[in-house]
C-alpha cells in the first residue's frame, strides 16, 4: 500500500486518499467540455488518483462512454466505482429506480460495454429501492463477484438498518454518501456504525456541490437549481456561511475549496473525498488540499464557526430527502 494510501474498509482496495468524481462531466451542472474532461481525467492519473467515480445514469450513459475514451491504454491506472439503479427517460427525467436482481445484471452488463471493460471494482445500488429487499440486490452483486465482473460492492445513501442487512450478505468496502462540514448528518449514527464494522467512506458533495466555493448556478441543465441550498433566500443566507470560510481559508494562505476538502480529509483516515473536478485547473485546487494539515485545535475553530446547523435549506428537495434511507430515522435496537 503507497505511503498516503486510505483503504476502503477491510473489504476494498487501497486508494488514493483523494477520488475523481465525474459526474460534472456529463451535463448535471450545465455544459461541460469533452476534451477537457478526458484531459482532467488523464491528469488526475498522472498525478495517482486511482479511483474514479460514475454512474450508469449520468448524462444517461454518457459518462460511462467518455470515461471508457479516457482510459484506452490506461485501464491498469485506474479503479472505477459504479452506481446504478436511477432510471431515465429520453427527455434526461426522472422516471423510477430500479434494483431488481436482474436489473442489475442487465445495467452491469451495459456499463462494461459502455466502459470497454472486462470488470469493475467497486459495484453499488445509487440509493435503496423500496420495493427490493436489500438482500436482494446485494445477493445479485455478489453473485457478479462470484463471475469476476464485480471486484467489491459498496452502498450509498442507506441508512443504519440498511448497512447491516447488506453486510449480513457480503462483505462491503464502502458507503458513498454525502459529506461536508455543512452536511454532516452522518456523523451521528452512520459513521459510527461503519467504524465497528470495518467499512470505509468515500465522501462526495465536499464543497456542498460548489456552494462553499462560492459557486453559482448555471442555468438550464444546472440541477442545482432545484436545491434548497442554492435558491432564494436560502442562497442569501449560505452566502455569509462561504465569507466565513473565505476568511478561515485566507488566513492559511489556501482557497476556501482547499480548506473543504482538507477538513474532511482530517476527520477520518478512512474517509476519501470525492473530488467532482470537471477541469485540470480545478483537479489541481483540489489536489494541493492534500499539503494542508490541521490540527484539532483547527478543526474546533472550523467547525464552531461553521456549524452545520446554520446552513439553510436541506441538501436535496423535499421529495428526495423523504426517499433517502441515509435520512430517516434510526430506530433503537433490541
Amino acid at each position: 500500500m503507497a505511503p498516503n494510501a486510505r483503504k476502503l474498509g477491510s473489504a476494498g482496495p487501497a486508494v488514493f486518499p483523494l477520488a475523481l468524481g465525474c459526474m460534472g462531466m456529463s451535463g448535471m451542472y450545465g455544459p461541460s467540455d469533452e476534451n477537457e474532461s478526458i484531459a482532467t481525467i488523464h491528469a488526475a492519473l498522472e498525478r495517482g488518483v486511482t479511483l474514479l467515480d460514475t454512474g450508469d445514469f449520468y448524462g444517461s450513459g454518457h459518462n460511462e462512454l467518455l470515461i471508457g475514451r479516457a482510459l484506452r491504454g490506461r485501464r491498469d491506472q485506474a479503479l472505477l466505482s459504479v452506481k446504478f439503479g436511477a432510471l431515465r427517460g429520453p427527455d434526461a427525467s426522472w422516471v423510477g429506480f430500479d434494483a431488481r436482481p436482474a436489473s442489475v445484471k442487465n445495467f452491469l452488463a451495459h456499463t462494461l460495454t459502455r466502459l470497454g471493460v472486462d470488470h469493475v471494482d467497486i459495484y453499488r445500488p445509487s440509493r435503496l429501492d423500496p420495493t427490493v429487499p436489500i438482500e436482494d440486490t446485494i445477493g445479485a452483486i455478489a453473485e457478479l463477484v462470484k463471475a469476476g465482473y464485480v471486484r467489491a460492492i459498496g452502498l450509498s445513501e442507506v441508512g443504519p438498518e440498511t448497512i447491516r442487512r447488506a453486510r449480513a450478505v457480503h462483505p462491503i468496502c464502502d458507503l458513498q454518501i454525502e459529506y461536508s462540514l455543512i452536511s454532516r448528518g452522518a456523523e451521528a449514527h452512520i459513521f459510527p456504525l461503519l467504524a465497528e464494522l470495518g467499512i470505509g467512506v468515500t465522501a462526495y458533495g465536499v464543497l456542498s456541490r460548489g456552494l462553499l466555493s462560492g459557486s453559482t448556478t448555471t442555468g438550464k441543465g444546472d440541477f442545482r437549481a432545484r436545491l434548497p441550498r442554492f435558491t432564494g433566500e436560502n442562497r442569501e443566507r449560505n452566502q455569509r456561511l462561504v465569507e466565513t470560510l473565505q476568511k478561515l481559508a485566507a488566513e492559511k494562505s489556501i482557497s476556501p475549496s482547499q480548506l473543504a476538502v482538507a477538513w474532511v480529509l482530517a476527520k477520518g483516515a478512512g474517509i476519501v473525498p470525492v473530488i467532482g473536478a470537471r477541469t485540470r485547473a480545478q483537479l489541481a485546487e483540489s489536489l494541493a488540499a492534500l499539503e494542508v494539515q490541521l490540527s484539532p485545535a483547527d478543526l474546533l475553530r472550523i467547525e464552531e464557526a461553521l456549524p452545520a446547523s446554520a446552513v439553510a435549506g436541506t441538501r436535496y428537495d423535499e421529495h428526495q430527502m423523504r426517499a433517502l434511507d441515509s435520512e430517516r430515522p434510526v430506530k433503537a435496537r433490541e
